[in-house]
């Protein structure tokens, strides 16, 4: 399991999406962290929280190359086994996402080891890269039991900007969507 770096036994956890806004476990500290090597992009077709298999929407995972600005929340070691628990059955839904211990760096400069799902690329929901035009329209007809694709996309952005993290594609489908209302 991974651990905070000074051996507290403390859990961290890494976000870059719905995470980040709508953790959905307890924390005793939240960070703004980075991730290096790994970057946030919508590349994961969503058949049960944004979309189904019929309808699929459209959400976000950690793909290969870059940077990802996020969040690092740390988790009490008594509540570690229950979070790892809960994101194991929000995460792994349809198992789209590889469980890791990824490497990241907290807005004080302190190194930890926290646990992230990155984009499996050999699964049947990784998109990858997509057009404009067919990233908008998975966006648009998304709906799962996690509500609409739309309202994530929004959420997502609005909380990037909050964090002073601007998303050229993120801004520019919540753009595309705006017009539309």
């Amino acid at each position: 399991m991974a651990t905070m770096t000074d051996g507290s036994g403390d859990l961290w956890v890494f976000g870059y999406g719905s995470l980040m806004w709508r953790p959905g476990f307890p924390f005793v500290e939240r960070r703004h962290a980075h991730l290096y090597g790994y970057r946030r992009a919508l590349c994961v077709l969503s058949h049960v929280h944004r979309g189904t298999p019929e309808n699929p929407g459209l959400v976000l995972g950690l793909d290969r190359g870059g940077r990802c600005h996020g969040v690092a929340f740390r988790v009490a070691k008594e509540e570690a086994q229950a979070t790892v628990h809960y994101l194991r059955e929000r995460e792994q839904a349809t198992s789209v996402y590889l469980e890791r211990h990824l490497p990241v760096r907290l807005d004080d400069g302190r190194a930890v080891t926290a646990l992230g799902y990155v984009a499996d690329r050999k699964h049947k929901q990784y998109a990858g890269a997509l057009s404009f035009e067919e990233v908008l329209r998975l966006v648009r007809q998304g709906k799962g039991i996690s509500g609409a694709n739309p309202d994530y996309v929004r959420s997502t952005h609005e909380h990037l900007l909050g964090m002073g993290v601007v998303d050229p594609l993120m801004t520019r489908i919540v753009a595309a969507l705006d017009q539309e209302t």
